[in-house]
């Protein structure tokens, strides 16, 4: 399971940031700091972002799932952050423009790029529980969060 080896060093809660690239400077920056991203990993999540936008609107909480190539990825993770107000992401799939008011975002470190559409599945059949996705959103406690992801985890 992904979700056995959450890191609470990589679970970042209230995050203060005022547009996407704050978040994945943020977020992708403690994936450096914990040794999962290579020096560049920022650079190529921003990359990324524009080409291919990860924001998703689930029955109207926006959520975030940036992730970049192997290249830069030293080991992989999912990172989670809460952010203490919504910063729009471009919406995936969506026309060119469409944004959505994120709050929540799994950052995925991939080092197999096969098996990260498995922990895309996986992170999806977190966030599609409404009630699973409000309370992280407002939890306040690391430890809290993982196990609230585990708990889901197991219901699957």
């Amino acid at each position: 399971m992904i979700w056995e080896e959450l890191n609470e060093k990589i679970v970042m809660l209230g995050l203060e940031a005022n547009s996407n690239e704050e978040v994945l400077e943020a977020v992708g920056g403690r994936l450096i700091e914990e040794g999962y991203g290579k020096a560049n990993y920022v650079q190529g999540l921003k990359e990324r972002e524009v080409e291919f936008p990860t924001g998703l609107d689930i029955d109207g909480v926006g959520v975030a799932i940036p992730h970049t190539s192997v290249d830069y990825v030293e080991k992989g993770a999912i990172a989670i952050a809460t952010l203490a107000e919504p910063v729009e992401f471009e919406e995936m799939g969506m026309p060119e423009g469409s944004m959505v008011n994120v709050s929540l975002v799994f950052m995925l470190a991939v080092t197999d790029p096969h098996a990260h559409l498995e922990d895309l599945q996986r992170i999806i059949a977190i966030v599609q529980d409404k009630k699973v996705l409000s309370r992280i959103i407002a939890s306040t406690d690391v430890q809290e969060v993982i196990e609230i992801i585990k708990e889901k985890e197991l219901s699957l």
